[in-house]
């Protein structure tokens, strides 16, 4: 799904002050200062004088090309792993020749389907577009399988040279889309429109999360009355544009795209969800309604995963609750309950990586020292936790080791993999009514957004506006981006505690 959704909202008429109104009405006085100079891109810096459309353009035909070339370097690579595994002779360059058809159809649907270069995009729709692209060259392939002569084998090498590019090209994509970052051809300027309040968070939003593509500037009258040459092509509109109305068909005059900005996952601009709005008449707000025949895939999906997870890890749960047990004798699991899917009850298993009196040794820590009750309060964890037991504790907390048991709970049905954590009684208290109701719609998971995004940084406000953007943008494709992004997440251990 795309983070925003262009508007397809109808421009009324404009009035002779439409310029000044808005900008007044749009950003007080005060509230963001105007913009100090033109900017000048790395392409416009020469002597060369070139229309403003293609001055424009060429940062993006440039980005283009690099993520292009990076495809084809995957393609490249995955071809010179597979060349030693290729027949010799006619037939090996039969298979070179579909390889390449193959590749050449990959990426015509990639850029079809937007991916070049791809601003603008959650990672879970990457993933979306890429793996259905890939999908429809292989149903090509096996069509053609059926009408040639010994199309069987043809068939399994262009799927598994289609299987492996989608493993390879996430990671050249990153590395492409980090050069043109560098050669600072990488985004479109983006100028920012709405409440003062929501302006700065909204810069601060996108210079941070710099993969969507867009470079933002605060909104200005003179901005706006200067000549559209050389300035933003794009208005994003925050907050409520219930004033902006009127002034929509100046500011499409203006601008070559103008678009409403939808939440982001650590960022609540209007409520809306990001949707595709395709060929619908508007933005639909929506809540995320649940699919029987995709509760059926998860589930599927959930006990492919858990099963042999399960195997796997075993007889590493035992070594880690053999250490627990030297350090603090006693039951090296610990049960506790928390909500899960319509309110239920769930047990939720982990590893015990705190002494066995640690309630009591909170309490003795909060009498002494109030600082640490408001670091409480405010994240319901401590940086610098006493309860917690020396080494085997931090390390399997850091890790997320601790919470590997819970895979019995996803066999058992009480947990899926990918979802919203299960927060304990006292943590979900500090959550208003209307939330928690929306978190009893799913099923609690093993990994969720916050996990991957902030982990335990992530204050009560930000744990609870993450948990909302994923239940309400809930799909497989953003199950599948979340599942993968939770290793390296584990690895870099990046505000675990």
């Amino acid at each position: 799904m795309s983070s925003f959704a262009p508007s397809a909202m109808t421009s009324g008429p404009s009035k002779a002050s439409t310029t000044n109104e808005m900008a007044s009405r749009a950003i007080p006085a005060g509230s963001v200062p105007p913009i100090a100079g033109k900017t000048v891109g790395p392409l416009g810096q020469s002597g060369l004088t070139m229309p403003a459309s293609l001055r424009r353009r060429l940062p993006r035909l440039a980005t283009s090309s690099l993520m292009i070339a990076g495809d084809i370097g995957s393609y490249l690579l995955i071809y010179f792993v597979l060349l030693t595994f290729l027949p010799s002779g006619p037939e090996g360059a039969v298979v070179e020749r579909a390889f390449i058809l193959a590749a050449v159809a990959a990426i015509v649907l990639y850029a079809s389907v937007g991916l070049y270069p791809g601003y603008r995009l959650h990672d879970h729709e990457h993933l979306r577009r890429r793996t259905i692209a890939a999908v429809k060259v292989a149903a090509l392939t096996a069509f053609g399988a059926l009408i040639l002569p010994e199309g069987e084998r043809l068939l399994l090498a262009i799927i598994g040279f289609l299987g492996l590019g989608l493993i390879v090209q996430p990671v050249m994509h990153w590395l492409a889309r980090g050069l043109c970052r560098r050669l600072g051809i990488w985004g479109e300027r983006a100028v920012i429109i709405g409440g003062r309040n929501l302006i700065p968070a909204l810069m601060a939003h996108f210079r941070d999360h710099w993969q969507y593509g867009i470079r933002p500037e605060p909104f200005s009258q003179d901005m706006f009355e200067a000549s559209s040459e050389g300035g933003p092509s794009i208005a994003l509109i925050a907050g409520d544009i219930g004033s902006l109305i009127p002034d929509l068909a100046a500011m499409r005059k203006k601008f070559a795209e103008v678009v409403l900005l939808s939440d982001t996952p650590s960022l609540k601009v209007t409520g809306l969800r990001p949707a595709d709005v395709g060929g619908e008449i508007g933005i639909r707000i929506t809540t995320g309604g649940r699919s029987v025949n995709t509760d059926l895939v998860r589930r599927g999906l959930d006990l492919a995963i858990a099963i042999p997870a399960t195997i796997v890890v075993a007889p590493f749960i035992a070594i880690a609750a053999a250490a627990i047990y030297a350090i603090d004798p006693g039951p090296v699991f610990f049960r506790h309950t928390r909500e899960g899917l319509s309110g239920k009850p769930v047990h939720v298993l982990k590893l015990r990586t705190m002494y066995q009196d640690a309630e009591q040794r909170l309490e003795a820590l909060f009498a002494e020292n109030p600082a640490m009750r408001a670091e409480w309060l405010s994240h319901f964890k401590l940086k610098d936790d006493p309860r917690v037991l020396p080494v085997i504790g931090h390390l399997l907390r850091s890790s997320s080791f601790d919470e590997l048991p819970q895979l019995a709970n996803i066999i058992a049905g009480e947990m899926a993999i990918v979802g919203p954590r299960p927060f304990p009684e006292y943590h979900l208290l500090a959550m208003d009514g209307e939330f928690r109701d929306k978190r009893r719609s799913v099923t609690p998971g093993l990994t969720g957004l916050w996990q991957i995004s902030e982990r335990s940084n992530a204050d009560i406000e930000l744990q609870q506006q993450l948990d909302e953007f994923y239940i309400d943008n809930r799909s497989l494709w953003f199950d599948c981006q979340i599942l993968l992004s939770t290793i390296p997440a584990v690895f870099k251990r990046r505000g675990a505690y």
